[in-house]
């Protein structure tokens, strides 16, 4: 059957166009990701494996899409840049498919985009999407500061300024845009420091491209290691290890190597 191949940064910004679509974004293969795409009414899904990291967080999603029989598959994250689904789509290799993308022929190590045109004929997932949990969490204060734990940058509320957040998102700026640092309903959100998943950090280090932006804006913002935290879980990266840091966190004493927990204790 001959369907749409689009593609997205994000499957956070996503409209009615992608419905019946097989759709290539930029997110991780986390099932945050997987929930959002699926809810969209993408027929299939291509998403970025993130490093696949602690718990194999990274392409979490696939076997959750295979309970609702969602055909999808990630790419590499050294072969494209996670947040930039035109560019897996153009040189994105497959890693990972779960059982109903490999049963429409999908296999690791194809391109992107021939896994893509293999998935147009993909069986249609048997049932909707099951609801996901809010994925917002107050977790504690520190000082005179909330903070709180977000699964999804798409989380993100006005409120949240002045909050210590910590992200499960990738710490990927959508397909380079500086808009998609920390912002919502296109405002910039003045966190007191934020933290995201570094996603393996990735082709061309996008998995980090967050962090200079947040300093131009004055934001301490740091990324943990993918591997000590899951991805597309906010209440995980609380006992993460920082990888990355940018200059204002770290004139508040961010180190590489430290765990997160005792950075914000020092905010």
């Amino acid at each position: 059957m001959t369907r749409p191949v689009l593609t997205a940064q994000s499957v956070t910004e996503l409209g009615a166009e992608v419905r019946g679509a097989v759709l290539v974004a930029g997110s991780h293969g986390g099932v945050i990701a997987a929930y959002l795409g699926a809810a969209s009414g993408a027929h299939a899904l291509i998403l970025n494996d993130a490093g696949v990291g602690m718990e194999n967080a990274g392409i979490a999603g696939l076997a959750w899409l295979d309970g609702i029989g969602m055909a999808a598959a990630t790419v590499s994250h050294m072969s494209a840049r996670i947040g930039d689904g035109a560019d897996s789509l153009a040189r994105g290799r497959i890693t990972h498919a779960n059982k109903a993308a490999r049963s429409a022929g999908v296999e690791p190590g194809m391109s992107a985009r021939q896994a893509a045109q293999r998935l147009c004929g993909a069986a249609a997932a048997h049932a909707a999407s099951p609801a996901y949990a809010d994925g917002r969490w107050k977790i504690g204060a520190q000082g005179r500061y909330e903070l709180w734990a977000l699964d999804s940058v798409g989380k993100l509320v006005p409120e949240d300024a002045g909050r210590i957040l910590l992200i499960g998102s990738h710490g990927g700026l959508h397909g380079g845009r500086p808009d998609s640092a920390l912002d919502c309903a296109g405002r910039p959100v003045a966190a007191r420091a934020a933290a995201f998943n570094d996603a393996g950090v990735g082709i061309d280090e996008i998995g980090i491209t967050r962090l200079p932006e947040l300093a131009r804006r004055g934001v301490p913002a740091v990324t943990v290691s993918h591997d000590t935290a899951r991805i597309g879980d906010g209440r995980s990266m609380l006992h993460g290890l920082i990888s990355h840091v940018n200059t204002p966190s770290e004139a508040l004493g961010a180190r590489r190597g430290m765990r997160l927990r005792d950075w914000i204790s020092c905010l």
